[in-house]
């Protein structure tokens, strides 16, 4: 019965580590969506704001 009772409270521990896992990696990948959308909207402003500086001429 001791034996059942550990091999079960095992899988638990297993699937709920796995479960947070995945649930990080999601979190990291929106984060690096997120970032790239930033930097990608920062590079257009910069661009933006150095046209019209130099566009005036």
């Amino acid at each position: 019965m001791k034996k059942k009772i550990t091999r079960l409270l095992m899988l638990l521990i297993v699937l709920i580590s796995f479960t947070s896992c995945s649930v990080i990696e999601g979190i990291f990948k929106a984060g690096v969506g997120v970032g790239v959308f930033i930097v990608v909207v920062i590079i257009a402003i910069v661009v933006l704001i150095i046209s019209k500086v130099f566009g005036k001429k």
